[in-house]
């Protein structure tokens, strides 16, 4: 005799596991749909997320060397380069003996060999401190007769440093920096100079091959009309080094028209594997006043 099934023991049948299963897949699929918008949105903003980060960090490198760049020093030979010469400090040179006939003035009538500099070189942070084979600038305007991009001919405007060493005595608050010899065309106005570094004298940001290159340290012609800006090779020695990839960029240089200020405008745009483009825009003011 067969026992009877009690209704604690009873299952699913067929029919009802297959229309489960059709209503589960009813649902899952209008999930589906309300969910992949958001998902999509998630990784559209990580990859911009990501574009923009390496855009931004790009942009603020190029800035903060630009700033730094030697008074009328920037080029902008086309809109895919900006080329300027860096400086890492400046300084006051005397310009007269003390009451007593010491010290050394800064002499612009015959080559000099050296020059007392107003305050302690050692006092300033160790990465704009005064050095061997840095070079000495005085009144930059970027035009024949005054233009530190020359480095041939009777009107240079550059010297190397030889040597840097403290003051004593009623000069203890002064700098001795010795010089190659050489006669500056011109003295600046509020008797300044400016320091270009020994290892890096001269920098161009550009785009090339679809990529954004700092390119630094070069041998330059001695000529600007026989320049040849804006090259991804390392002729001449120097360092190249890719900032940005799949990188397009536009540097725009007004300086000519103002007197003391210049202004370098900047547009990055870069593009992923997927197509997603960024595009920042970014102003840097110069200092022109030599």
């Amino acid at each position: 005799m067969l026992k009877p099934i009690a209704a604690s023991e009873s299952g699913f049948t067929l029919v009802e596991m297959v229309m489960v299963m059709v209503i589960i897949g009813i649902v899952s699929a209008m999930v589906a749909v309300f969910m992949r918008a958001p998902i999509d949105a998630y990784f559209d903003t990580a990859r911009r997320t990501a574009l923009t980060d390496t855009a931004d960090t790009a942009v603020r490198r190029m800035a903060r060397d630009i700033r730094k760049a030697l008074p009328n020093s920037v080029r902008n030979p086309d809109d895919q380069c900006i080329e300027f010469i860096p400086t890492k400090t400046g300084g006051r040179y005397r310009t007269a003996a003390d009451s007593s006939g010491g010290g050394d003035p800064l002499d612009f009538a015959a080559a000099d060999t050296g020059f007392n500099m107003l305050g302690l070189n050692s006092a300033l942070p160790a990465n704009q401190q005064i050095s061997v084979d840095d070079m000495i600038v005085v009144y930059n305007l970027g035009i024949p007769g005054s233009d530190a991009y020359i480095s041939t001919g009777g009107s240079i405007n550059t010297a190397a440093v030889t040597s840097v060493a403290s003051g004593t005595g009623t000069l203890a608050n002064e700098t001795h920096i010795g010089i190659a010899a050489r006669k500056f065309p011109l003295p600046s106005g509020s008797n300044r100079f400016h320091v270009i570094p020994g290892s890096e004298k001269i920098v161009s940001f550009l785009c090339s091959g679809g990529h954004l290159w700092r390119k630094a340290n070069y041998t330059y012609p001695t000529s600007i009309a026989d320049a040849t800006a804006c090259s991804t090779s390392i002729a001449g020695g120097g360092t190249i080094a890719m900032l940005a990839k799949n990188a397009s960029c536009t540097f725009v240089y007004n300086g000519s028209d103002l007197q003391r200020n210049g202004l370098v405008q900047m547009t990055l745009s870069l593009t992923d594997a997927s197509g997603e483009t960024v595009r920042l825009y970014h102003e840097v003011h110069v200092d022109n006043s030599p």
